[in-house]
């Protein structure tokens, strides 16, 4: 007996620190446990209480994946009207079975702030559906898959039609852009001088003096005045976008007094027509 005694005496502190860590069982709201298919949302509400008094939860339960069919997906805590407590989990089932079959809504262990016995939630039995039937179905009509029906080929005659009306708007659109660039062009001849000159100096060469002659008039035209060496200055102040090429003017008028006034055409080689389609271009843009 006294050996016994001392035993029980002995073994006490330790059962007594069991007692201490064992968790409480938690009072969970009922669920349904049937009636469950891919992408339903379970919720399970556990009462904040332990052993008379309220439960504090140390740590909320992490979200994620919880085992192959549910996943946690938020975890929340509440006061119903009469002031008590609830853990509010919500789980989501991420899987579908072959055929009905009864899987697990896994159980967890809360702990308690400030340590102490936790709060042990015990796992929970539910029925879930699969999402379609294993076997095909064996009524008439609605057995296994059948070859594919060839759909029918469209009428000819509306596609035809179409195809007919936008070749003819097309060929239209291209008619009428040909039209105005022409119609462009023969205005461009007609009112603007390095245009008329262009013309004309196509069918010279460089060296030739009726080509220096046009280039010659059309600076004029575009100044409003017979212009010179001297007075070049009057083209751009009537014409300022030709300041850009007012090296290769003021060498075009030096080359043509020497060829024209000191009887010598000059080594320096030069090209009037190259001028005078940069001077061309630059006047159809700032006509428009």
């Amino acid at each position: 007996m006294r050996r016994l005694a001392a035993s029980v005496l002995m073994w006490l502190p330790a059962l007594h620190a069991i007692a201490e860590l064992t968790p409480f069982p938690a009072t969970v709201a009922p669920i349904r446990a049937f009636g469950h298919q891919l992408g339903d949302v379970v919720e399970q509400r556990v009462r904040l209480e332990a052993d008379g008094g309220p439960f504090a939860v140390a740590e909320m339960p992490a979200l994620g994946r919880v085992g192959n069919w549910f996943a946690r997906r938020s975890v929340a805590q509440v006061d119903d009207i009469d002031g008590h407590g609830w853990l509010v989990l919500r789980y989501q089932l991420i899987n579908a079975p072959p055929q009905l079959q009864v899987v697990t809504l896994p159980g967890l262990t809360l702990d308690a702030a400030g340590g102490g016995p936790g709060l042990k939630i015990a796992a929970v039995p539910l029925s879930i559906a699969p999402i379609s039937r294993r076997d095909a179905f064996t009524e008439s009509g609605l057995g296994e898959l059948r070859p594919d029906r060839r759909p029918a080929a469209p009428a000819p005659g509306p596609l035809a039609a179409r195809l007919r009306w936008t070749l003819t708007a097309l060929a239209l659109v291209l008619a009428g852009w040909s039209g105005w660039w022409l119609w462009r062009i023969r205005r461009d001849r007609a009112t603007l001088p390095f245009a008329r000159a262009w013309v004309a100096m196509r069918r010279c060469t460089d060296g030739d003096a009726a080509g220096w002659l046009a280039l010659h008039r059309a600076i004029d035209a575009s100044a409003g005045g017979v212009v010179d060496r001297s007075s070049i200055e009057r083209l751009f102040a009537l014409r300022p976008e030709f300041r850009l090429l007012a090296d290769d003017i003021e060498r075009f008028y030096r080359l043509s007094a020497e060829r024209f006034f000191a009887d010598r055409a000059g080594t320096d080689e030069f090209s009037p027509r190259r001028l005078c389609r940069a001077l061309m271009q630059i006047e159809r843009r700032h006509s428009r």
